[in-house]
């Protein structure tokens, strides 16, 4: 028996990952949407030989390709489970999904779905990487996002948020660590550019630190960029590795844990760094000459 949701997955030169997402959504949704990035893959051929109806659109960034879709698609459902492409939904969250719907209409504006993450190939534990929810399941009608968020993306809701019990996976089979390696680049350039934004004022969650996921995420935000450029990211993979006990997660979890916490985030703060002395260097140039 199939419910009442509509899946919407992004997707770019996905054909790795996109088989197993769809064979875990195709037995309890009545509607998949792929919206791709005009892939160079066997992502469109797959996508259609699992029933799932595709729309190609020009990427910009994940925040504008959301807003396209949710804006542009004709949804047959108020209910949206939005996905990443190397995301799947454990068989212990497809019965709570189907018993949250099949006993009436969700209660909520949006529910908080618990991400348990692979890293070349072991499953990241620690370093305050698990649990972590992320708002997945949302009400069509409640659904908004910042368009501003540039590096990644977030879906808000208007009205109240409860959290599910039950996992989905994520474990990208493009991501090897050249591979990662290569797109945080990208992301820091992007990261960078966001933070340097100071005037733009976010019209998503407030800043609590004892609120919702997407409240203290806020909070935290406010907390980094209060930290000197160079000395947060080595601060970072202190607490991330050693207070929040990273090292558990063996040699796979050294690597990530350095990479995201230290390596990342050292990069974006020296992008920082080279754009805030560009602006310098300008203002002086523009500056009127004294006689």
């Amino acid at each position: 028996m199939k419910i009442p949701l509509t899946v919407i997955i992004l997707t770019y030169n996905e054909a790795k990952n996109l088989p197993t997402v769809l064979q875990s959504l195709n037995e309890f949704v009545d509607e998949i949407f792929i919206v791709d990035s005009y892939s160079t893959d066997q992502t469109v051929e797959i996508a259609k030989s699992y029933g799932s109806n595709v729309v190609q659109h020009k990427f910009e960034t994940h925040t504008k390709q959301w807003i396209f879709a949710l804006n542009n698609l004709t949804i047959a459902n108020n209910w949206i489970l939005g996905l990443d492409a190397d995301q799947q939904i454990t068989t212990e969250l497809v019965k709570e999904l189907m018993n949250l719907f099949q006993t009436g209409n969700p209660s909520h504006s949006g529910y908080y779905i618990k991400r348990r993450m692979y890293f070349l190939g072991k499953w990241i534990r620690h370093g305050g990487y698990y649990p972590r929810y992320l708002l997945k399941l949302f009400r069509k009608d409640s659904v908004y996002l910042d368009e501003g968020e540039l590096m990644d993306h977030h879906f808000y809701v208007n009205g109240s948020t409860a959290k599910l019990q039950y996992d989905l996976i994520e474990d990208n089979k493009n991501e090897t660590l050249s591979f990662w390696l290569a797109k945080h680049i990208r992301y820091a350039s992007l990261q960078a550019k966001e933070e340097i934004d100071k005037a733009r004022q976010l019209q998503t969650a407030n800043a609590d630190l004892f609120g919702n996921q997407d409240e203290r995420r806020q909070w935290l935000k406010k907390l980094w960029e209060r930290f000197p450029l160079f000395i947060r990211p080595l601060l970072y993979f202190f607490y991330r590795y050693f207070i929040q006990l990273g090292f558990l997660d063996g040699k796979q979890g050294l690597i990530f844990h350095f990479l995201q916490a230290c390596w990342y985030r050292f990069i974006v703060d020296a992008m920082i760094y080279e754009q805030e002395k560009s602006k310098i260097k300008d203002k002086i140039k523009s500056a009127p000459k004294q006689l």
